[in-house]
């Protein structure tokens, strides 16, 4: 299992947004519990290297790098040279695969917002893809948007394996903490494989 701490990591890696900005957005309370069934689960997949991820509800397209357990047993964050690079934590299952599936990205580099600044916006119900390296497509539907704070990252809910294919993405949130110059927590997009 990763070590949640990993997203203070991420989190730590933020730029300051001007006074007059309001930054990312958020995930609402009704955004944060499903609003009811949707497709039924798929069949897991066969493993297969994760190319690129789109959320077309935010305009995400991008590719994707392997991320990997740093010594101190953190993620390491995607590089903050390319705003539309996220990462895939390569040694957990692929996107499609039985287990739970961890996409990570920036919320913001020094350039401006990058690749998950909008994730907090999404809502249950709203799709993800996954293209993969043998030609197939592995696709999720969102069934929660949380918000969690970094002292408090509840890693046995985010990182469990459910018994069936599920993908986390995973960015900074949880408000700004101007002093600290960091994100206070965590957004987590929980969806399930659908088709």
């Amino acid at each position: 299992m990763i070590n949640g701490l990993f997203l203070v990591l991420i989190a730590s890696i933020a730029f300051a947004f001007t006074t007059t900005e309001q930054g990312p957005p958020q995930p609402t309370s009704a955004a944060q519990r499903s609003s009811g069934p949707h497709e039924a689960a798929a069949a897991p997949l066969p493993a297969a290297r994760p190319l690129r991820v789109t959320v077309p509800a935010i305009g995400v397209d991008a590719p994707l790098t392997d991320l990997a357990l740093q010594d101190d047993g953190h993620l390491a964050a995607p590089p903050e040279t390319d705003a539309n690079l996220a990462g895939w934590w390569a040694h957990g299952p692929s996107p499609g695969t039985r287990g739970t599936a961890i996409i990570a990205g920036h919320v913001d580099i020094p350039a401006g917002p990058a690749v998950f600044y909008n994730l907090g916006a999404l809502r249950s119900g709203m799709r993800i893809a996954v293209l993969r390296a043998d030609g197939t497509t592995a696709r999720f539907t969102i069934d929660t948007i949380n918000v969690y704070d970094a002292a408090d990252f509840p890693d046995d809910t985010v990182y469990a394996d459910t018994g069936r294919p599920e993908l986390r993405l995973i960015t900074c949130g949880g408000g700004f903490d101007r002093a600290r110059r960091q994100y206070k927590g965590n957004v987590v997009v929980s969806a399930h494989l659908t088709r």
